[in-house]
This record gives structure tokens, C-alpha cells and sequence, in this order.
């Protein structure tokens, strides 16, 4: 695969992965397998890209006040060992299953937020106190709207446990499971969906940090294809952060369902074989 073509592709997938915060390995893998690559490689190559992504994108989110770092840092304690244990497992694993897998976790994904389209952000009326212990709450300014946003973030003794297995996914499949992140910021701790995002991107970074030293132990990382990977992923990212912080809540959401939905399919369908 010539230096060219993966630097664009990667752009792509970077572009994709900050916006919808779901990291880019979501482009990349599916991609990189299209073209070819045994998907162990892709999956190895991608989790570097989800550091990339990550340290593209967090920085400008966490400057521009939407990233809450006090439930990344909370949250990312679960998301590490999960990632520690499904990068174990996907080393001794065979193919097949991890493309099925892959695309069911997208899908999964999309049904949920896609039963929740018509219903916008509601701010959480009574924060539990674990949660208010932890001081799980924040503001920003949305450019979108004009308007100053607060918001408390809930039910974090839910929270945790749940990022364990997004964590797991996300060492398993090298996506940095930020499609199960944002979910879980968005439908169980009441985030709003900018803030899911950008602090989702903050987690996939030390999250896909844990799994890439599993892949780099079994010798699957390249790095003369995880350098054009790292470049056009950092681009991507970069264009992407300045864009989302321009649309409302509802567009990103939007944006995030669009990508879901076809990677999910593609995957699934070659998981079973039709392509």
C-alpha cells in the first residue's frame, strides 16, 4: 500500500473520528481490510491512530472548555484495564469473528441513538450523589447557539462499569469504542452531545494508549505504515475541531448516526462472508 494513498485515507479517518468522537480507526480498519490488510495489522495500525486522533483533538476541546476532564479522568480508570484484557484476547483470536463483532458494536450503537433522534438534550434534573461527590458537572460556550450551556453529569456508579467494556471493545477491535463512550456520556450520565464528544475524545486517547502496548508486545504495529497513519490522522483531527465546535448539538449527532449505520453494515457483511 503505497505512502500516498494511506496518508489519505487516514486524513479521512481522522477527520471522521474527532467529529463523531468515536476515534478513526471506524474509517481505518474497515478501509484498510477493503484494500487488503489482515485485519490483526489493521486493527494494531488503527489503535495508534486512535492515540493520534485523540492528541489532535483533545487539546483544542479541552482550550475551548467543552472537554470535562474530571469525568475523562474518572472514567478512563475503567476504560484501561478493559482495553489491557481485549487486546489480549484479539491477538489469539481468529479473523472472522472480529469483523462480525465490530460491526454489531456499530450498530448496536446506532439503534440506540437512533431511537433517541427526536428527543434533544434534556439537562439531568437531580444529580445522584456520587456523582455530586465527584463534582461531575460543568459549562461551555456553544458558538452554535450563542448561549452559555451548564449541565451536571449523573449516575457515574453506572458509568464506570459500563466504560469497562467500552474499554474492552476498544482494545478488541482497535476503534477506541468511542461510538460506546459517547452512548454512555449521552444516555446514562446525561452529557450534553458536544461534550460527549470532546470528552469521549479525551478518553479513546489513553484508552487506545493501554491496548497499543498489547499490539506493539506481539509485534503486529508497523511502523513504516503507522507513520502516514499518525500524519494524515493529526490533519484530519485538526480540521475536524474546528468545524464542530460551529454546529449544533443535533448536526453532530446526525453526523454520527450517518457513519454508524454504513460502516456497521460493511463490516457485518463481511464478518458473514457476502463481500
Amino acid at each position: 500500500m503505497s505512502f500516498e494513498l494511506l496518508f489519505f485515507i487516514s486524513i479521512a479517518a481522522g477527520f471522521v473520528g474527532a467529529m463523531s468522537g468515536m476515534g478513526g480507526g471506524v474509517v481505518l480498519i474497515p478501509v484498510l481490510t477493503l484494500l487488503g490488510m489482515d485485519i490483526k495489522h489493521a486493527i494494531a495500525i488503527s489503535i495508534v491512530s486512535v492515540i493520534a486522533t485523540s492528541s489532535g483533538s483533545a487539546s483544542a476541546y479541552v482550550r475551548d472548555h467543552i472537554t470535562n476532564l474530571k469525568v475523562g479522568m474518572f472514567l478512563e480508570m475503567f476504560t484501561i484495564v478493559g482495553a489491557l484484557v481485549g487486546a489480549a484476547i484479539t491477538v489469539v483470536s481468529a479473523q472472522g469473528p472480529l469483523f462480525f463483532i465490530f460491526g454489531l458494536v456499530l450498530l448496536g450503537a446506532w439503534t440506540a441513538l437512533f431511537l433517541q433522534r427526536h428527543h434533544g438534550w434534556t439537562p439531568v434534573a437531580h444529580q445522584d450523589k456520587f456523582s455530586k461527590w465527584l463534582q461531575l458537572e460543568g459549562k461551555y460556550y456553544d458558538q452554535a447557539t450563542g448561549q452559555t450551556v451548564e449541565y451536571r453529569g449523573a449516575r457515574a456508579y453506572f458509568g464506570g462499569p459500563l466504560m469497562f467494556g467500552a474499554g474492552f471493545i476498544a482494545g478488541l477491535l482497535g476503534i477506541g469504542a468511542g461510538a460506546l463512550k459517547v452512548l454512555i456520556h449521552d444516555l446514562v450520565m446525561g452529557l450534553p452531545p458536544k461534550v460527549s464528544t470532546t470528552t469521549s475524545n479525551l478518553i479513546i486517547g489513553v484508552t487506545a494508549l493501554a491496548g497499543a502496548s498489547v499490539y506493539l508486545a506481539a509485534g503486529l504495529i508497523d511502523p513504516g505504515l503507522a507513520a502516514p497513519v499518525i500524519l494524515g490522522i493529526l490533519i484530519g483531527a485538526f480540521i475536524a475541531t474546528r468545524l464542530l465546535v460551529r454546529l449544533t448539538n443535533q448536526k453532530v449527532r446526525l453526523f454520527f448516526l450517518v457513519v454508524l449505520a454504513i460502516l456497521g453494515v460493511e463490516m457485518i457483511l463481511r464478518g458473514l462472508g457476502v463481500i
